[in-house]
């Protein structure tokens, strides 16, 4: 009677296995709600069905190219930013002290002012106290194009698989403990 038992249980233990396998395939069930953002990233929603981030590129403070593909296998904040955008230049240090505090969070600020160069991108960061944050650069705003940036800031949570699983347009408190603590969680 055990053995029966048994075997019925792996059976019912192997159907609900995949039956999730088959529903968060077809987006329908979401992983990452369990880990859901707290008040401080009330801004941060989750998405729904995750998509694939596009295929983009940005400089960094050497002139070199990095594709945002580069950073699989990594939980990444993705950041649009802007000289000119007030409410981006506030949230920078923010961003920056979130990079010291969950290293292994990735953090990407990326400055996509037209004609920016690594150059201004980099002293623009130390003189607001995000010298910590790399410097990064679009200067084409390819990016904002692709992710469909209609205001600025927009920060994109990405999963190692490279999908967007969340979203905030405009500032958020990214250096809150209990930011800090969430981003520590996703990615311990």
């Amino acid at each position: 009677m055990q053995n029966k038992t048994t075997k019925i249980l792996i059976v019912a233990v192997v159907a609900a296995a995949v039956a999730m396998g088959v529903l968060y395939g077809k987006g329908m069930l979401n992983v990452h709600e369990s880990l859901g953002p707290p008040a401080s990233l009330k801004g941060l929603t989750l998405q729904q069905a995750p998509r694939n981030a596009p295929a983009v590129a940005f400089t960094d403070g050497a002139g070199a190219s990095h594709a945002l593909a580069d950073y699989r296998g990594k939980y990444v904040l993705l950041n649009l930013w802007a000289t000119w955008c007030a409410p981006c230049v506030a949230e920078l240090p923010a961003l920056a002290r979130l990079q010291r505090q969950a290293p292994g969070m990735t953090v990407l600020a990326v400055d996509v002012t037209r004609g920016s160069t690594p150059e201004t991108a980099a002293a623009f960061l130390k003189s607001h106290d995000a010298d910590a944050l790399k410097t990064l650069v679009d200067s084409q705003t390819v990016m904002m194009r692709q992710f469909k940036a209609f205001s600025l800031p927009v920060t994109l949570l990405i999963d190692p698989q490279g999908r967007i699983i969340a979203k905030a347009e405009g500032p958020a408190e990214w250096d809150a403990p209990d930011a800090v603590a969430y981003f520590r969680k996703l990615t311990g």
